[in-house]
């Protein structure tokens, strides 16, 4: 079962990823765009661009396909395409990659977790928008809706969300393994 972590940034994502994929002992899919921009910032200072768009891709779905490969039942993705989607047309315009449009159809996931804006937004290298949470917010679930899929829209403090989210994916867990005997 694939489950991603998805919502504006300083949300949560990457803790709730990773924790989860530890009280499942399992393997989670960092997010690769933090990771390449992170280094982009600490080399040249410099911020994300078009052509940065297809690398960032190329390097999530690299992510994710080592994470499948020693997955247990389920893996966990700290954000996915869908998110670099999201961003690249908030960011350029309206503009996203034809190449990131089409990997985004094909790849499939099970469970969607959006992630709301009530904890406290954490300042770093990459993070710009504080002050627009919400709308983020709203593009977030406009852009799910608008792909037709399903998800639990997570709130509340870290062990809120994280009981939540255990609770669904053992629910879907059980369910799946029953379906299959």
């Amino acid at each position: 079962m694939k489950v991603v972590f998805f919502g504006p940034e300083s949300t949560g994502k990457t803790t709730l990823s990773q924790d989860l994929a530890k009280q499942f002992n399992t393997s989670w899919a960092p997010e690769f765009m933090r990771t390449y921009l992170q280094k982009k910032w600490d080399l040249h200072k410099e911020v994300c661009q078009i052509d940065d768009l297809i690398p960032i891709a190329e390097g999530q779905l690299q992510n994710e396909a080592f994470a499948e490969k020693y997955a247990k039942n389920v893996v966990f993705y700290d954000t996915n395409l869908l998110q670099l989607k999201v961003y690249s047309e908030v960011y350029y315009n309206g503009f996203c990659p034809e190449k990131i449009k089409s990997w985004v159809q094909n790849n499939k996931y099970d469970l969607y977790f959006l992630l709301y804006i009530d904890i406290p937004w954490e300042a770093d290298d990459l993070r710009d928008k504080p002050d627009d949470r919400e709308h983020m917010f709203q593009i977030f679930e406009e852009e799910l809706k608008q792909q037709n899929i399903n998800y639990k829209v997570l709130k509340g403090n870290y062990n809120r969300r994280l009981k939540e989210a255990n609770d669904v994916v053992e629910k879907l867990l059980e369910n799946e393994i029953y379906q299959k005997r």
